[in-house]
């Protein structure tokens, strides 16, 4: 009998080292602006794949929708409310995960030209897109290096070129490429990878939400000194010439899989739903590289432009 016991006493201990060792292998991720679009798309995604997700919502609603999946734990998180980020803080400390991921998911949209639209709703563009992963970025800092994990943000290619109207919005995502940049020199000494995706059009409330700011503005494309161009905008939209894309929040998400498990993740993810916007956005870059070599006393000749471009993927190739 005292040998049956023991057995059984081993067998329950080998069965809760089993269960401590996979909850200490699960790693945890949070997923900013996670109720809709790529951000719950992202969330569901890395829960399937047995990450635990830290979910950040604003409305009850959604938080009680998250709840109910499977690896997910809601966390009521508004980018721009400082106290709701220093709550957000200690429930992942206090929850004795740690935190391997940081995905800066939550953002908002405008359209408007730049000498009509108020400063205000500027303001609040930059509030969210910009202001939004610093402040998220900075609380969760610690824990991150703790973890040498990754922290991810989602920007746009509307940070590598824009278009008419989309200048406030493309100001701040052009302001995440350069907080890309300068965190992933940053981090580097506590080994911590740093990457941006950069996706194209796609349909989510963003662009409801935008469209229901400027009604709540007042906005009338009859006082507009651009009626035409909002007319043409009206027209593309009808025959479906802005690309708007389905599947490119499952392609965000598997290029966060990629940021998160990948031993070097790319620091750029161009996630786009055709080869016309990739070829698009990669000659917008090249474009700015060609002006900036433009008339000045350095200027460089096409075979030096070339050669740069050829050690720079060469470079790429080999790392």
């Amino acid at each position: 009998m005292n040998y049956f016991r023991m057995l059984v006493v081993f067998i329950l201990m080998l069965v809760s080292g089993a269960v401590m060792a996979q909850e200490v292998a699960q790693k945890a991720v949070l997923v900013t602006g996670a109720s809709s679009g790529s951000g719950r798309v992202i969330a569901e995604t890395l829960a399937e794949r047995g990450y635990f997700v830290y979910a950040g919502a604003r409305k009850q609603d959604d938080i009680n929708e998250l709840n109910a999946i499977e690896n997910v734990q809601a966390i009521r998180l508004d980018v721009t409310i400082q106290s709701e980020i220093d709550a957000a803080v200690e429930t992942v400390r206090n929850e004795g995960r740690g935190l391997y991921g940081l995905v800066n998911n939550a953002g908002v949209g405008d359209l408007g030209p730049l000498i009509e639209i108020p400063e205000s709703e500027v303001d609040f563009i930059f509030d969210v897109n910009v202001m939004g992963p610093y402040r998220v970025t900075q609380a969760f800092a610690p824990m991150i290096i703790e973890s040498k994990g990754r922290i991810t943000t989602i920007g746009s290619r509307a940070g590598i070129l824009t278009r008419v109207f989309f200048g406030p919005y493309s100001m701040s995502k052009h302001a995440m490429e350069a907080f890309t940049d300068a965190l992933a020199f940053e981090m580097d000494k506590f080994d911590v990878k740093v990457s941006i995706i950069e996706p194209s059009g796609f349909k989510s409330k963003i662009g409801e939400a935008s469209f229901q700011r400027m009604q709540d503005r007042g906005f009338n494309i009859e006082d507009s000194l651009y009626r035409s161009e909002w007319e043409a905008i009206r027209i593309l939209e009808s025959e479906g010439k802005i690309e708007v894309v389905n599947d490119v929040p499952e392609q965000i998400a598997n290029a966060v899989i990629d940021t998160l498990e990948a031993e070097k993740p790319l620091a750029r993810y161009l996630t786009v739903g055709s080869k016309e916007s990739a070829i698009q956005t990669v000659e917008g870059a090249m474009r700015k590289a060609v002006q900036v070599n433009e008339r000045h006393k350095y200027s460089l000749s096409r075979d030096e432009l070339v050669g740069i471009l050829d050690a720079l993927l060469e470079n790429q190739q080999s790392n």
